[in-house]
C-alpha cells in the first residue's frame, strides 16, 4: 500500500457539484460549481481538468473517493455511477465517505472542539438529513431524516452548544432559536473534506464492493406525479 496515495474524491450529494484530487490526504486541487442540478453535464468535466491542468492523468490514481449520501437520489446516482466506472476501468478501490461526516469533517476546522457539529443536506419542506458528531467524529445523534420544529434537538442543546452548517441548514435559523444553537453559513458539502477521511480508509484497505454498492439515500425516492394534460 502507496504511503504517497493520490485520491480523487466526488461529491454530489447536494447541488454542489464537486472533484478534488488529494495526495495523502492532502488537498492539491478541487473544483466545484453549486446554484443548480449540473452533474451530468460538469463531473467529467471537471475531472478531466483537475488532471490536465495540474499535470496528472487518470493512471495516476491510486483511488476513488466518492460522497455516498445522504442527499438528492439524482445527485447521488450520477456521482456513485460515474465513480463505479472509473474503478472498474482503472482497475482501483472504491472509497464511500458519508457525506454528512465529511462536511461535520470540514466543520471542526473552523467551530470549537468542545461544540458539536451538526450537518444537514436538505430534503425538501422542513426536513433535512441530519446527524450529530463530536469532535472526533463519533456519532451523538444516528443520521435521520428530521422535520424540524423550535423542539428539535432541545434535549443536546441544553448541554451543548451546536453548531448547524450545510444546504438544509439555512431553513431552520428561524426555527432553530435556541441560545445554543449557531449556524455556520455558506457551508456546504465538498470533495476535498472527503479526502483526509478517505486516506484513512485507503491505509485500511476499507473499500466498497464495486459491483454492489450503492448510494446512501436515507429515504425511498418519490417521483412527481406530470400535470395533467389538457
Amino acid at each position: 500500500m502507496s504511503d504517497n496515495s493520490m485520491i480523487l474524491a466526488i461529491e454530489t450529494s447536494t447541488k454542489n457539484c464537486s472533484v478534488a484530487l488529494g495526495k495523502s490526504g492532502m488537498l492539491i486541487v478541487e473544483k466545484e460549481q453549486g446554484g443548480d442540478y449540473s452533474h451530468a453535464e460538469n463531473l467529467a468535466v471537471f475531472v478531466n481538468e483537475i488532471l490536465e491542468e495540474n499535470g496528472y492523468n487518470l493512471q495516476a490514481i491510486d483511488a476513488i473517493a466518492v460522497g455516498k449520501g445522504p442527499g438528492s437520489y439524482t445527485g447521488l446516482r450520477i456521482g456513485v455511477s460515474y465513480a463505479k466506472g472509473l474503478c472498474l476501468a482503472l482497475r482501483i478501490p472504491l472509497i464511500g465517505v458519508n457525506s454528512l461526516t465529511s462536511l461535520a469533517y470540514g466543520a471542526f476546522k473552523e467551530i470549537p472542539k468542545e461544540a458539536l457539529a451538526a450537518p444537514m443536506i436538505d430534503a425538501r419542506r422542513m426536513e433535512v438529513y441530519c446527524a450529530i458528531y463530536d469532535k472526533d467524529l463519533n456519532v451523538i445523534k444516528k443520521v435521520s431524516a428530521d422535520i424540524i420544529d423550535k423542539d428539535s434537538y432541545n434535549e443536546l442543546l441544553s448541554k451543548h452548544q451546536i453548531y448547524f452548517l450545510g444546504n438544509g441548514s439555512d431553513k431552520c435559523k428561524a426555527t432553530l432559536i435556541h441560545p445554543n444553537a449557531f449556524f455556520l453559513d455558506e457551508k456546504d458539502t465538498s470533495a476535498k473534506f472527503l479526502l483526509t477521511l478517505a486516506e484513512d480508509k485507503y491505509q485500511k484497505k476499507d473499500f466498497e464492493d464495486i459491483a454492489y454498492f450503492e448510494p446512501f439515500y436515507l429515504k425511498e425516492f418519490v417521483a412527481a406525479k406530470p400535470s395533467r394534460m389538457l
